[in-house]
Parts: C-alpha cells; sequence; structure tokens
C-alpha cells in the first residue's frame, strides 16, 4: 500500500474529515509516515458534490484494500511481484528470443541469400528497426508495470486493441508450438537405445526406396561420390520422420507423396499426443506459481542450449567435409544484395526472431524494479539472440557439409529449412556418428529446452495481460493456467493426427504473419505521433535517468514504422497460395487462412470505435481527444493517475 494523493487549487476539507481519511490509511498498513506523506500532499478542489463523491469512493478503497478493492479503476492493496534477481529476468527475455527458428531458420537463410552478404541486410534490419522495436517494448512494460492490454489501454485509450490484438497473436501460436516441443520431447526419448530407431531401414514401415546413410560412407576421413539415380530414395531418417512417426506418408502412395489432407487429417498419434500432455504438465508446474518459478527454471532451460551449441560446435568443426558446409554458409554472394527477396527474409528474420508484437517482452519486464536499467538490458539480450543465430549456422552447416562429404550430394541437396532440418538431417548425422546415441540424446535435449523458453514467455503474455485487466483471473491464476493450457491441448490435438503437419503449417503462416505485422507498425505509430516521442523519452528519463538520443527516437519515428511498412507491403506482394511439399491447400483453406490471419487485427478498429462511442465529451470532437489523451499519467514510480477534461485528482498506490 503506498500514498494517496488529492491535488487541488483552493478549498480544503474541514480538519476532521482530513484526519479520518488519514487514520483509514494508518489503519491499514501500520506505517505513521504514509499518514504523514498523505497529510502532506492532501489538498482540496472544491466542495462540490461530484468531489466529495470521488473522495468518499477513495476512502472506501482505502477501507478496504486489504481485498484488493478496484476503485475508479485502481486497484488498492496489492503489490505487483518482480523477478527474484536481475538474471532471471535476463535469462527468461534471451530464452524466449533465442528459440527453435534461431536454429533451423536463420542459418538456411544465410545459406540461401548470398551467405556472409545476407549479414550485411540482416545487421541494417536489426539496428533499424529490431533492436529499437525490442527497447519500445520492454521499456513500456517497465515503465507502466502491467501487461499490453492494460498497458495500451494507458497509451492511448483509442488503440487499447493493439494489446488484445498482440494477445490473440500469442494464443495463437501457442497452438502449434507446443506440438512442435512434443516432437522434440518424443525424439529425445527415442534415443534411449543402443541404435537410434531412424538410422535403419529393416522396420516394417520402411520401403524399398530407403537407404541407410551407412550405406554411402567411407573411411573415416574420405568423402565419397553419390550415385545420381538414388536421388530420389528416401533415407531412413525421412521414412522415420514422415512414414512412421507423422503418418503424413503412407504405404501405398508416391514415395515421398503427401497422403493427408486438411478434409482427411486421419487418426491421432497417441505418441506425440502422450508427449504433447507431458510438455503441458512440465509448463503448468513451470509457471502456475508465477515469475519467482519461472525464474528458476530458465536457469536450466536458457543456459543448457548454450552448453550444448558450444559442444556441437566443436564437434562439427572437427567433422570430415565441415569446411564445406561453413564455406556454402558464410561464402559471399555480394549480387543477393540487389535481390528485394533478401532484404524480406532480412526484416522478417530480424522481427520474429526478437520477439516484439506477442507481448511476452512487455510482460516480463512489467515484473522489473522501475528504475531497472532497461536499455542495457535490451542491448545484451538482442545481441546474445543474433549471435545465436550465427552461432547456430555454424555448429548446423559444419553438420552438413559432413552429410555432404559421406553421402556425395551437393550442400543444395542436402540442406533443408523449418523441422525437416531438425529432425531428419541433422539426426541423420548424428546417427552416423560414434557414440551416436549420446550426441541425439543432448541435441534433442537442447531443442526440448529451446522450445520451453519460448512456451513460457508465450503463455506469460496472455496471463500477465489478462490478470491485470481482469482481477479475477489474477485471484485464480493456477486454475485459469490450467483451463488455458487444457483448451491449448484440445486444439493440438489435431496436429496429433497422421495430417496434423499440414494443420500446422496453416497455423505457422496465416496465424502469426501478416497480423503480427501490422500489430506492431500500429505501435510504433501510436507510440511516436499519439503518445508522442518526447512523452516518452521522458518516461524513459524517469525510469533511467537520461533520454535515448536521436538515434534511437530517429528509428522510432522513420526507421522502424519504413521497416514494419516495408515488410507489411512486400508480403502482401509476394503472397502465394500455401503449399506443403507436393500438397497444395485448398481454395477455401487459404481464404479462411487469410480471414485468420486478419482476425486479430480486428481487436484493433472494433475496440477503438467502442472507446470513441463510450468515451466522454460533448461532441465527436471531445471524444477523440479524450481517447487519445494517456489514460494514466505517471506520478511516482508505483502508479498511475486517470487523466481527462473532467478530473484532476492524482491516486497513488
Amino acid at each position: 500500500m503506498g500514498e494517496v494523493h488529492l491535488h487541488s487549487t483552493s478549498h480544503r476539507f474541514d480538519e476532521k474529515t482530513q484526519k479520518r481519511l488519514s487514520a483509514n490509511v494508518v489503519s491499514l498498513n501500520g506505517n505513521s509516515s504514509r499518514s504523514n506523506a498523505f497529510d502532506q500532499h492532501m489538498q482540496l478542489e472544491n466542495n462540490s458534490e461530484e468531489r466529495v463523491k470521488r473522495i468518499g469512493d477513495l476512502e472506501i478503497g482505502a477501507k478496504k484494500c486489504a481485498k484488493g478493492v478496484w476503485v475508479d479503476g485502481i486497484q488498492f492493496g496489492t503489490q505487483r511481484e518482480t523477478w527474484t534477481r536481475k538474471i532471471d529476468f535476463l535469462l527468461s527475455v534471451v530464452g524466449f528470443a533465442v528459440d527453435l527458428a534461431n536454429i533451423w531458420r536463420f542459418p538456411y537463410l544465410c545459406f540461401k541469400n548470398g551467405g556472409g552478404v545476407f549479414l550485411i541486410p540482416y545487421t541494417i534490419m536489426v539496428l533499424l528497426g529490431g533492436i529499437p522495436l525490442f527497447l519500445m517494448e520492454l521499456s513500456l512494460g517497465q515503465y507502466y508495470k502491467k501487461g499490453a492490454i492494460t498497458t495500451w489501454g494507458r497509451i492511448c485509450p483509442l488503440f487499447k486493441g493493439i494489446g488484445y490484438c498482440v494477445i490473440m497473436i500469442s494464443f495463437y501460436t501457442d497452438f502449434f508450438y507446443n506440438v512442435i516441443i512434443a516432437w522434440a520431447l518424443h525424439f529425445f526419448l527415442a534415443s534411449f537405445t543402443t541404435e537410434l530407431p531412424w538410422a535403419s531401414c529393416s522396420n516394417d514401415y520402411n520401403s524399398i526406396n530407403c537407404y541407410e546413410p551407412s550405406w554411402n560412407q567411407g573411411n573415416d576421413r574420405a568423402c565419397v561420390s553419390f550415385n545420381k539415380t538414388n536421388e530420389t530414395r528416401m533415407s531412413s531418417a525421412d521414412e522415420y520422420f514422415y512414414k512412421n512417426f507423422l503418418g503424413l506418408h503412407q504405404a501405398g502412395s508416391p514415395n515421398g507423396s503427401v497422403a493427408r489432407s486438411l478434409t482427411d487429417l486421419g487418426p491421432i498419434n497417441w505418441q506425440i499426443a502422450s508427449c504433447l500432455f507431458i510438455v503441458y504438465v512440465i509448463c503448468y508446474f513451470s509457471m502456475w506459481k508465477g515469475i519467482k518459478m519461472s525464474g528458476k527454471v530458465v536457469w536450466f532451460t536458457a543456459i543448457f542450449p548454450y552448453v550444448v551449441l558450444s559442444v556441437l560446435f566443436i564437434r562439427g568443426i572437427t567433422l570430415p567435409g565441415a569446411e564445406k558446409g561453413i564455406f556454402y554458409y558464410i561464402r559471399p554472394d555480394f549480387d543477393k544484395l540487389f535481390v528485394p527477396q533478401v532484404w524480406q527474409d532480412a526484416a522478417t528474420q530480424v522481427f520474429f526472431s526478437l520477439g516484439p508484437g506477442f507481448g511476452v517482452l512487455m510482460a516480463y519486464s512489467s515484473y522489473n524494479e522501475f528504475h531497472n536499467n532497461v536499455y542495457r538490458d535490451a542491448i545484451i539480450t538482442s545481441t546474445i539472440n543474433c549471435a545465436t543465430s550465427f552461432l547456430s549456422g555454424f555448429v548446423i552447416f559444419s553438420v552438413l557439409g559432413y552429410m555432404s562429404c559421406k553421402s556425395g550430394k551437393d550442400i543444395e541437396t542436402v540442406a533443408k529449412e523449418g523441422p525437416g532440418l531438425v529432425f531428419v538431417v541433422y539426426p541423420e548425422a548424428l546417427a552416423t556418428m560414434p557414440g551416436a546415441s549420446l550426441w541425439s540424446i543432448i541435441f534433442f535435449l537442447m531443442l526440448l529446452t529451446l522450445g520451453l523458453d519460448s512456451s513460457f514467455g508465450g503463455s506469460e503474455a496472455i496471463i500477465t495481460a489478462l490478470s491485470d485487466e481482469y482481477p479475477l483471473i489474477k485471484r485464480n491464476r493456477e486454475t485459469f493456467i490450467a483451463i488455458l493450457f487444457t483448451f491449448y491441448m484440445l486444439v493440438g490435438f489435431t496436429m496429433c493426427t497422421q495430417g496434423g503437419i499440414l494443420v500446422m503449417e496453416w497455423l505457422i503462416v496465416y496465424g502469426t504473419s501478416w497480423g503480427l505485422l501490422i500489430a506492431v507498425l500500429c505501435e510504433t505509430i501510436v507510440v511516436s505521433f499519439f503518445y508522442g516521442i518526447k512523452q516518452f523519452s521522458r518516461d524513459f528519463c524517469e525510469m533511467l535517468g537520461f533520454e535515448p538520443n536521436f538515434y534511437w527516437k530517429l528509428c522510432w519515428t522513420v526507421g522502424a514504422p519504413l521497416f514494419l511498412l516495408g515488410t507489411v507491403v512486400s508480403s502482401f506482394v509476394t503472397y502465394e497460395p500455401l503449399t506443403y511439399q507436393d500438397y497444395s491447400y485448398p481454395f477455401w483453406a487459404n481464404f479462411l487462412g487469410i480471414l485468420f490471419a486478419l482476425s486479430a487485427v480486428t481487436a484493433i478498429p472494433l475496440i477503438g470505435v467502442y472507446k470513441l462511442l463510450t468515451s466522454k465529451g460533448k461532441n465527436m470532437k471531445e471524444k477523440f481527444a479524450a481517447v487519445t489523451m494517456p489514460y494514466r499519467k505517471r506520478t511516482s514510480q508505483l502508479e498511475y493517475q486517470p487523466i481527462s477534461p473532467v478530473s484532476v485528482a492524482d491516486v497513488v498506490l
């Protein structure tokens, strides 16, 4: 509990009234210094019935604050949880930002888009849009100390829908993300054997076109030539993943052909479903008690992947053919700089890698101390994220060079993007190494921990935002998380079917693309031009003691909006109907996908119109002025003041 300030201009309540209100605050927290602070700042505006009623409401709130009562939008009697240690926050942010895409997407994009040359557009996009957006969200969360919904409602009530939009996007992402973690869990458990199950073609599900990686091996340090007639055949790892594990490819169908469709998903694979259940149990007991619990878990889940990456890097560069893979990874092709798609890939990778727009950064930083150096945190964590992406390229391509060497295939043939890289190509390579089971165990444990960190972040964004906006959820956190995860799991069962990866691909493409880009574009516009870059800079200075320099202001007002606008336009212009392997999604699936992609964005105009129509004001001009005015103005490091044309009372908790 803190202080209650009532600012006025001329008149005063009688002494008896002041003493009674002071006594209520003292009796609440037993601290007479709070009463002194209250008396010191207390002033009267007038004796109007409206002001007297407001004071009465505040008195009621003070009397009942031990129960966490809300009066006039202010929560009495609660204190926000904070991170136990600063390092817990840093590890949580790093764990969220560094996810599976750093392993399976960035290295492939670098290889595809000119090798080392790709680092030029990538670095420009990081400096122009990535880190500025990263810092902006962390700063807003720490300043307002609330989740996305409440924070955007306080910044600009007209755009409170941004908060709902980003939470819906996190909601959509969580539908499929934990299914991928369940895959990693299955492969991790399947690795506890003397012979990896994807290393052999002697299983019942294998076709006559199956070949084992060991068939093409020469001696330990030699590379062999590949029989070109075998290029249409499938490796044992391919058949294990697509035919046995997923069930996407069926016996009797053309080799490598998708045998399922959106209208024929097939039965549920209970191996995947069981792993999905275990993943949600892990997530639940890591998060049900709040950041105090998840802050402990990330000490393992955020640090362990770096141990494994370091070990795999050392092992990878010592393999035969590693230099060939690394050369393909970093060799410069300067002609690629003039290809628009390269710049689009760089912008998209930066944006989705650092993770603004999911509400996670805002949620995590809201649990910081007010004067925490969030500027330094943003630089450190974003740099770690980008460096991890680059390091993972050496880990992946050293092994791809080894696979190319052993199989005789070109790097272009071996390299894959997405799940196929980490669930087919890399396991196939591990199966040919001495101690294959051990290497496989630590690799998939790394994937498991990488995924869990990001899953924690997405779920915490939703939980924090809804808890701050709806006190009932906050008081029943454990129950709410159980209901949320149960719903996630039921939806996830559709992706545990034989055709489930088709549903997953649909969600990945349409659930986290346009909506996320548009939401963050709106964020930059609101902060720069509605809230005002000057006000944001003053808030920043209030926290850290210095204002952001011209570079940051230029990025927030010009660089980031142009970066996002260009990415949005490019994604629309280059849109193509969705396909997966040889399966083309029907028209209705693409049409519904576009509607689904834009569904989260509709929260912004819908809630904006509602706020405009229900705001106070005699005419539309006054209403618009009311909903574009910051709803809360900070008067201390603990709480905020509602401001409107008809009320100037400050309430500080």
